[in-house]
């Protein structure tokens, strides 16, 4: 016999489901402003259900998908955005409708820092063995000997003193490859003979922990009994004793920084809850995607940034060096069928798909540009079960294959002041063919002349509403 609540008992078990997801969940009216936090997102913004509500969502996230959800009134799906804490989300927002009115906007979202992290590990082993096998470290980097050339010199000199090691900070955003640049540093390390062959990398990264407490246990070790439930353990920096040690998102270390100050200045660590000093020596490379001589304590950056190495964003990198990273994910992405699958594929790019691919804006810069270029070679090949084994399978990748909605919903969170998005590039030997494409495929999204030349312009095509109907008219698409 089926169970009757009253209202008030649907809502004390709509309450109690909602607080016991793993995913957030937050509700906004049309001001932006809180209505509904469920504990997990009140988990994630470091505060509780009762401080959030009735504040305005920016103050929590800033980067919060129902900013843009409010201002276009649009649903916004599995986008990725990355706070400046550190941490990732995906974030499904939508807008709310009541009675047929704009109300707010609702998001359900779940943390995917950890899986993040194993993937980039994936990646970081991946590196290890390219660069285990160059006769120079730097050599796998491309860009070496053009935008980062002073980037390397300033590496090698870093590593290389005649006065000794020095420690050294790595300027850039997120996805500028400072993971394998730091790791090319220690292979050089290893190759001039300033480090042992057998030198420890420890790598670790501050901001995939859920507060600086944890990262400093992580980093310095704790003895038993420091806390409720803390046993002995050796820290990340006693095992880096010898070798270079990686500070990924150094400004989330927070209060513990005068502890990695002293250990700089003294060569010396005490575990959390000890007394014992124990003696260590190790290189240490620094990073963040925030200014840290804005956030560190200024002594603490002074030891740090004796060597300051900046690495540019993808959108500053010259055409050549991009076409140079278009090709190593194509070969990577072959490589890794015939490995795998012993497929042998053949990918190419026809020059409108190349255009746009080498000239759209990524905010996340190498790492999106990589994600973007794999997901239109998968959307070109087939899948495994339809690919008899050991075959040799071609794949043309065209405009249709490039996924434009996760570039546009990416570029559209990440700021709200972003430069336009010209996707094609002057090598496109018929831009009138890529135009064409483009018109026919937002058509077929429901979309009018209007609408159509709106999303070109902010693309940086100039086509006018009319131009767009005459071209729909040649075409013959209603």
């Amino acid at each position: 016999m089926r169970t009757k609540f009253s209202k008030d008992e649907e809502l004390i078990m709509l309450h109690t489901i909602l607080d016991n997801l793993r995913e957030g969940i937050n509700v906004v009216d049309e001001k932006g402003t809180l209505l509904f936090v469920n504990k997990a997102s009140a988990y994630y913004a470091h505060s509780t259900v009762q401080g959030m509500v009735g504040e305005h969502i920016s103050k929590f996230y800033p980067k919060a998908a129902l900013i843009e959800v409010l201002k276009t009134k649009r649903s916004l799906l599995d986008v990725k955005i990355e706070h400046d804490d550190g941490r990732k989300y995906i974030v499904n927002a939508v807008p709310l409708i009541i009675n047929e009115q704009f109300r707010g906007g609702v998001a359900t979202f779940r943390d995917v820092t950890e899986i993040e992290e194993l993937s980039q590990k994936l990646e970081s082993l991946e590196i290890e063995l390219a660069l285990s096998k160059v006769n120079d470290a730097f050599d796998p980097i491309i860009g070496k000997n053009e935008s980062l050339k002073e980037a390397v010199i300033k590496a090698q000199r870093a590593i290389g003193s005649p006065g000794g090691p020095r420690h050294a900070i790595i300027v850039g955003e997120s996805g500028t490859g400072k993971t394998m640049f730091v790791k090319a540093m220690y292979y050089f390390a290893k190759k001039i003979g300033v480090l042992s062959p057998d030198a420890p990398f420890i790598e670790v990264n501050c901001a995939q922990f859920t507060n600086p407490d944890i990262a400093a246990i992580e980093i310095f070790g704790s003895e038993k009994g420091a806390f409720t439930g803390a046993v002995e353990k050796r820290g990340l920096l006693e095992l880096a004793n010898g070798g270079m040690f990686f500070l990924d998102e150094a400004h989330a270390l927070e209060h513990y920084q005068t502890m990695l100050l002293k250990a700089l200045e003294t060569g010396k660590i005490r575990r959390i809850g000890g007394r014992k000093e124990i003696d260590i020596d190790v290189i240490i490379v620094a990073a963040s995607t925030k200014n840290l001589k804005n956030v560190l304590l200024p002594e603490l950056y002074q030891r740090l940034a004796q060597y300051e190495i900046k690495l540019p964003p993808l959108r500053e990198r010259p055409l050549s060096e991009k076409e140079q990273l278009l090709k190593c994910f194509k070969e990577n992405y072959e490589k890794r069928a015939h490995e795998r699958y012993k497929i042998k594929l053949k990918v190419n790019f026809s020059n409108a798909a190349k255009g746009i691919l080498l000239n759209a804006y990524y905010p996340r810069n190498i790492r999106q540009f990589r994600d973007i270029v794999n997901a239109s070679i998968d959307a070109a090949v087939p899948i495994i079960s339809d690919i008899n084994s050991k075959s040799e399978v071609s794949a043309l990748i065209d405009i249709d294959n490039i996924p434009f909605d996760l570039l546009e919903c990416e570029d559209r969170c990440e700021s709200e002041e972003l430069e336009p998005v010209h996707i094609i590039s002057e090598n496109v030997e018929n831009d009138e063919e890529v135009l064409q494409k483009i018109i026919l495929r937002l058509r077929k999204k429901g979309l009018g002349p209007r609408k159509i030349s709106n999303i070109l312009k902010e693309k940086g095509f100039k086509i006018e509403y009319y131009q767009v109907a005459y071209k729909l008219k040649k075409l013959d698409v209603d």
